[in-house]
């Protein structure tokens, strides 16, 4: 099934993607610590339920997840916990509460992790809660916990989930080797979503350069015979993989401005996702582990290595061979949405695709650039696949036109960086656009916060109100009771 063309925009960016392709995944050893981040990549975390000294085996349950957007956090590693604290991470904030794990070399399972024996049993409800137990999460970059999209779709009647293989961030390609060698894990996990969605179809949507994953894929398919579910292969254009984008080429609807897929009736899904689904119905697994990219001329041996989540990603460069050259920045991410890391000792996240080793070589013509005023060319406009006018918006960032900027909707930029891409005055656009979103949500926090002052204020005069009231009437009933004995008093005397 090939996909309808989405949007008259991006770009066919050079893939650097041969490299790192062409080995096999490599299995992590694990290693002797691992430091869990409790904020997953979502900016909501966990909340601890070990204490410092405790014992914990591989897969036990160290931090519950209290909020929807937070995602539980299991023990990758068997050890004593020895700190519970604030750290630098690798998520959006750059600081998040860890939980420090040193491990004994016992690899002991703990005793949850089993198959699940009555999967086909399960009702959707009963499904989307094991999942959320079990810390699954989108493991194609956001983080986000798994079982929340699944229960939102649900509750909103969503008829298709897609299952996001487009991968088309330059870099990375860890999906793709993980469909080549793992394609029934991802099919399976495709159907299993698909029951917790209750969605009557799935489509597996890969771009059309990645030919070995498309065959793997479309043999595990056959192998299954579900004629619910089915496979699309789409143009490979960045950014294609963006959700809204491919919804759109897949299912051929648009999600609304301001909306979520499940409001067009769509659910979508990574199929790393999908596979840790398989891993935890077929083993019992929680997620332990993931696959990721690493890459860039900073490292020797490119590749794809399978590891612990809270695995040091210096433990991940090493089993790539290690360091080269003079690398310029460590990236979590690929070149067009990734963001710096302050060091290779902060630990892995479920949200971590892709560990981007950039030399001057990679990303050296981007960081000597030199600003210069706009020229008005319309080239960002003409690659924005959001259809946004990155000129106005950028006028209304400068003059914080709050009004203006949803106008515009900015709200609806996705951040992929293409702006910045073709820019020829080298405009960091993406940053101010950044800026300004943020700057947005403050502002209505604030109003929020002023709104929520009021209306706190008016239920306090009410409530003044209410009592000055009371204590008038309890002060006229008893005036009226102390004047009737005089009246009655006066009428015995005539």
């Amino acid at each position: 099934m090939a996909a309808r063309p989405t949007f008259p925009a991006g770009l066919a960016l050079d893939a650097h993607k041969q490299q790192a392709c062409g080995t096999p995944i490599v299995e992590l050893p694990l290693p002797p610590q691992v430091v869990l981040a409790l904020d997953q990549g979502t900016g909501y975390s966990a909340e601890p339920v070990v204490t410092v000294g405790e014992a914990v085996a591989a897969g036990t349950l160290v931090a519950h997840a209290g909020h929807p957007y937070a995602s539980a956090v299991h023990a990758s590693l068997a050890g004593i916990v020895v700190a519970i604290e604030t750290r630098e991470a690798a998520v959006p904030s750059g600081r998040s509460v860890c939980i420090v794990i040193d491990g004994n070399a016992s690899n002991r399972i703990d005793d949850s992790v089993r198959p699940v024996a009555d999967l086909a049993a399960l009702s959707p409800d009963e499904l989307v809660q094991r999942l959320r137990d079990a810390g699954i999460a989108g493991l194609g970059g956001a983080g986000f916990p798994t079982a929340t999209k699944l229960a939102y779709a649900r509750n909103l009647g969503a008829h298709t989930l897609v299952l996001n293989g487009a991968e088309c961030e330059p870099w990375i390609c860890c999906d793709d080797a993980l469909m080549r060698s793992a394609a029934d894990d991802v099919v399976l996990g495709a159907l299993i979503l698909r029951r917790a969605a209750s969605a009557e179809r799935c489509v597996i949507a890969i771009e059309d350069d990645k030919p070995a994953a498309i065959a793997a894929v479309t043999s595990a398919i056959e192998r299954l015979r579900d004629e619910a579910l089915t496979l699309a292969v789409v143009p490979a254009v960045y950014p294609q993989g963006a959700e809204r984008q491919l919804i759109t080429a897949v299912v051929g609807v648009e999600v609304p401005a301001g909306g979520l897929p499940a409001d067009a009736g769509v659910v979508c899904q990574n199929v790393a996702t999908a596979a840790a689904v398989a891993h935890w119905a077929t083993r019992g697994e929680p997620m332990l582990s993931r696959v990721v990219t690493v890459t860039g001329s900073g490292v020797e041996h490119p590749g794809n290595v399978r590891a612990p989540i809270g695995a040091p990603l210096a433990a991940l460069i090493a089993a790539s061979g290690g360091y080269r050259d003079t690398p310029l920045r460590l990236i979590a991410g690929g070149s067009m949405t990734g963001r710096a890391l302050p060091s290779d000792e902060v630990g892995l996240t479920k949200s971590m695709n892709c560990i981007f080793v950039a030399t001057r070589d990679d990303i050296g013509s981007r960081l000597e650039a030199v600003e210069v005023p706009c020229i008005r060319c319309g080239d960002c406009a003409g690659v924005c696949p959001a259809g946004l006018l990155p000129q106005q918006l950028l006028r209304a960032a400068h003059a914080d036109a709050h009004d203006t900027l949803r106008q515009l909707g900015l709200s609806d930029c996705i951040d992929c960086g293409l702006c910045d891409y073709v820019c020829p005055s080298q405009i960091l656009l993406a940053d101010r656009f950044r800026d300004a979103r943020r700057r947005l949500q403050e502002a209505a926090a604030m109003a929020q916060k002023a709104a929520d002052a009021r209306e706190r204020h008016g239920l306090r005069k009410r409530r003044q109100q209410e009592a000055a009231t009371a204590e008038q009437q309890t002060f006229e009933s008893v005036r009226d009771r102390a004047r009737r004995p005089d009246d009655d008093s006066a009428g015995d005397s005539n």
